[in-house]
Order: C-alpha cells, then sequence, then structure tokens
C-alpha cells in the first residue's frame, strides 16, 4: 500500500514481520485480534505523511511473525509480548530512548503493561477500545467473565484448546473475519457450543463502508495460512497472566495517555466499566492520562471504521510532546 515497506526483524527469540513507512519521530502500532499490521494501514499511511515513521508488527502467532509454536499457549503471556515488543524498539530505534505507542483491543492491553513494565520506553500512549484493567487479587480473569457471562462468552469459549478452532474450521475463516470485523453491538460475543455465531452459514455478510472486499481478502489469506490458534492463546494465557502480574498488584501507569472508544463498543459497555472509566478509578490507575474521547455511534473497530478521525486524535496527541 502506497510505499509500506515490510522486512522481518529477529527479536526476542522469534522472527517477527513489520510494516513500516516515514522517517521521524516512531510510533509503535500494536494490534489486536482477529488483526494484523494491516488493520493499521490508513494510520501509518497518515502518521507518515505528517512527519513520523509509523511502525506495525505483525504481533507472536500473527501473520508473518514467526517462531513461537502455536501449541503452546504459556509462550503467549504478557511478558512475552512486552519482551516482544521492547526488543522491537531496541531494534528500530537504537538511538531513541522511547517511542510512541498506539493500542488496539489485545494491543492496547498488551501496551498498558509495556507501560506498566517498562515506561521509559514510551513517551506517550493512545490506546483504543479497551481501558486499563487493574489486577483483581481475588479473583482470576476467566472466573471474573464467567461469572458475568456464563460459560458461552467468547473468553471462556477459547480456553479449551482446538475447541473453538474446531467450530472455526466449520464455519470457514472468511467468514469468520468477517462476523468479527463487522460486529458492532454493545452485547458480549457469545458462542454456544455448536452453534456458531447463531445464524445461517448461508446468510451473507453485509460489509459495512470502511470494510472493502479486499480487506477480508488480506486477512483472510494471512489467517488461512496461520489458522486462529496464535491470536486464541492470548485469551487462553490470561489466567497465567493474572498469575505472573501480582507484583503489579496496585501498580499504577505512569505514562503520558489518551485514551479513545466507541460508544458501542462491547468492552465500554462490560458492566462498571463506563463508571470506571468516568467516575475516577480511570485517572487513579492511570495519573497521567490527559483525555478520554467517547466517540458515538462506533463499534470495536474505531481505528478503521473511523481512520480519519482516529489518525487526527493520534496526532494531536503527540504532537504535545
Amino acid at each position: 500500500m502506497e510505499g509500506i515497506e515490510h522486512r522481518t526483524i529477529t527479536v526476542n527469540g522469534i522472527n517477527m514481520h513489520i510494516a513500516e513507512k516515514g522517517k521521524g519521530p516512531i510510533i509503535l502500532f500494536v494490534h489486536g485480534f482477529p488483526e494484523l499490521w494491516y488493520s493499521w494501514r490508513h494510520q501509518i499511511l497518515h502518521a507518515a505523511a505528517s512527519g513520523y515513521r509509523a511502525v506495525a508488527p505483525d504481533l507472536r502467532g500473527y501473520g508473518g511473525t514467526t517462531g513461537v509454536p502455536s501449541t503452546d499457549h504459556s509462550k503467549f503471556t504478557v511478558l512475552h509480548i512486552v519482551g516482544d515488543l521492547v526488543a522491537l524498539i531496541d531494534a528500530i530505534a537504537p538511538d531513541s530512548h522511547q517511542v510512541f505507542v498506539v493500542g488496539h483491543d489485545w494491543g492496547a492491553l498488551i501496551t498498558w503493561y509495556l507501560c506498566l513494565f517498562r515506561p521509559d520506553r514510551v513517551r506517550a500512549l493512545v490506546n483504543l477500545s479497551v481501558h486499563f484493567f487493574p489486577r483483581n487479587p481475588s479473583m482470576k480473569t476467566v472466573d471474573m467473565f464467567r461469572g458475568l457471562y456464563g460459560d458461552d462468552h467468547y473468553l471462556c469459549r477459547f480456553q479449551e484448546p482446538g475447541d473453538i478452532e474446531a467450530e472455526f474450521a466449520q464455519i470457514g475463516v472468511r467468514r469468520v473475519v468477517e462476523k468479527f470485523l463487522t460486529y458492532r453491538d454493545p452485547a458480549q460475543f457469545r458462542f454456544p457450543k455448536g452453534k456458531g455465531f447463531g445464524d445461517s452459514p448461508d446468510t451473507p455478510v453485509v460489509l459495512p463502508l470502511w470494510l472493502s472486499k479486499e480487506d477480508v481478502d488480506y486477512y483472510a489469506s494471512k489467517f488461512e495460512q496461520t489458522g486462529f490458534t496464535g491470536g486464541i492463546n492470548y485469551y487462553r494465557a490470561v489466567d497465567l497472566n493474572w498469575e505472573l502480574t501480582a507484583p503489579w498488584t496496585g501498580s499504577r501507569v505512569k505514562v503520558p495517555t489518551k485514551f479513545i472508544v466507541g460508544d458501542l463498543d462491547l468492552v465500554y459497555n462490560i458492566p462498571g466499566v463506563k463508571e470506571y472509566i468516568r467516575d475516577g478509578g480511570f485517572k487513579k490507575d492511570v495519573p497521567l492520562l490527559d483525555e478520554v474521547v467517547v466517540m458515538e455511534g462506533v463499534g470495536h473497530f474505531i481505528n478503521q471504521e473511523r481512520p480519519d478521525e482516529i489518525s487526527e486524535h493520534i496526532l494531536d496527541f503527540f504532537k504535545k510532546f
């Protein structure tokens, strides 16, 4: 796309594919599920045209990044993934102490931890869709979601290795990609066993204007090659993350931050989240939180649904530093 360059870098024992464009201060873009570097295509072009160097990796388990066995979800903890990003920063910015960072979905969760573990490497942060989740020392993550939504919640259904993959195989890679990326309901994703997405597999998925057939072609071609297990392993490691991050219980994210979310986002509509964001809990845990933007009529895949607005929000914030 319009001069975006691709290369593979060896970092933290894996071979990481990155897409990059531009010259200037580095903005590191970190994707979520089921996405790739490609979900930042609009922001890469905008940042590069505005005097920044945009770098977007495929995270471990995704796309062109190789070197991690997808059969072992214990290799997908936030410690591993933050380690990948720190090594990537070392590789792409050897003469720079810090970079700007943007995350979405799982990428947002990971970059919260990046800022928690290594605030010295992040100049400023813009996170999309997923707020900071302070560790609850009395309840594991899967138990929390099971208590809220039951066994059919997607995070719970993703726990058994091979289970959801078998259902996705029956549905087909392309349809799985389409169903996820076009989801813009504030209700949670549920996967009752054996019922897939709850509709007929013959019902066509109507793509919104912001998601083209060519976009779906790209995602589907990559997930056809890799399968979904790499991305699903992030969910399978959530309780291991809960165990490993015990030393950071009560710690705060001390990096200048802007947070943007759509009012139709399923994460924003988890019980208690709006109150946490609005009533001071978020600011307490992220004391350098500069601004919260709630975009009306926007779903979860906000950086693709409203690419120009998100790009402007990102650069308006980073220009302060």
